[in-house]
């Protein structure tokens, strides 16, 4: 059954049952016209590879938790020839949405490789500009979310809250403008786990990641737990009022390769009113810094998110 509001708003069904439209997500994203549209997505696990290119593309799962729809696939670099290229799912088109589903990479779990040579495997890459995605968990081991812009002059706006995220090395990845709004962010076991690997690659680049009210956890195995280095040398990374409720390292941030890179002179880490028992203000690493109060509203969702056009999602 289609559901027609009106000539921009189309709705299409996808599921297992005689009454969707399509079967496969991949099919329903290529049948919406060039202007987008609304998927509800029936629970359920889509083993696809996925690529949402046009504009305002909507997906909705439709059970009662983002566990119950899950959009899965196991590329990784080695076997797709390229991180970017091992995403499940790739979102290009600008006002892209997702809620209540799940997006995972099981190459470590299919495989069981954890750290071998060419193991990056992407969940989610979103170059989008307001790209909204609310209750969506997404799962997988070193380089799950690739956050990132479409270029370094045309930076991408995205909205993450309510969302579960989970990963090992390097996790949180690129150069996007994105906001997580309290979301859980969660370390599973490895020697090493850092949080975020952000990627801003020259000072006057708009590009950052904020994250707001996060909760921060992990595993019990976990080796070394760290907020994040940095991919490039201007990385910038803020964490606003976060709960680190797992044993963080207590400098928080590590050089990219300890004696071979130099990305602390130049990369900007900030903190503002941590608690949890990773909270630990007087040994961070002197070049990172805590913020005031006054300081921290500069990196407002709405401030943070608004950009030209004034976006306020």
């Amino acid at each position: 059954m289609i559901v027609v509001a009106d000539a921009a708003a189309i709705t299409l069904q996808v599921g297992p049952g005689p009454r969707a439209n399509h079967h496969t997500v991949q099919a329903a994203i290529d049948a919406l016209p060039e202007t987008g549209g609304t998927l509800e997505i029936a629970p359920g696990t889509y083993r696809e590879k996925l690529t949402i290119a046009k504009p305002g593309v909507k997906l909705r799962g439709t059970g009662k938790r983002p566990q119950d729809v899950v959009l899965v696939w196991d590329d990784s670099h080695a076997s797709a020839g390229g991180t970017g290229k091992s995403a499940s799912v790739f979102a290009s088109g600008d006002g892209f949405e997702a809620s209540n589903l799940t997006i995972q990479n099981d190459y470590q779990l299919r495989t069981g490789l954890r750290n071998a040579e060419g193991s990056q495997a992407v969940a989610l890459r979103v170059t989008a500009d307001r790209a909204v995605l609310s209750h969506v968990r997404l799962l997988g081991a070193q380089d799950t979310l690739y956050a990132a812009s479409k270029s370094p002059d045309s930076p991408s706006r995205q909205l993450f809250e309510h969302c579960y995220i989970e990963g090992h090395v390097d996790f949180i990845f690129g150069d996007a403008k994105a906001f997580f709004d309290r979301c859980e962010i969660h370390g599973i076991a490895n020697p090493i786990v850092m949080l975020t690997a952000q990627s801003k690659v020259k000072p006057e680049q708009d590009s950052a990641y904020v994250f707001d009210r996060c909760r921060i956890t992990a595993d019990e195995q976990v080796g070394e737990l760290w907020l994040g280095r940095a991919w490039r040398p201007y990385a910038t990374v803020v964490f606003l009022r976060t709960r680190i409720d797992a044993p963080l390292q207590p400098a928080g941030w590590r050089e990219w390769t300890p004696g071979k890179t130099n990305t602390f002179d130049t990369a900007t880490y900030r903190e503002y009113a941590s608690t949890g028992q990773g909270a630990s203000a007087a040994t961070r690493a002197p070049s990172s810094r805590q913020l005031g109060k006054a300081e921290a509203k500069n990196w407002s969702r709405a401030r943070f998110l608004a950009g030209k056009d004034r976006w306020r999602p």
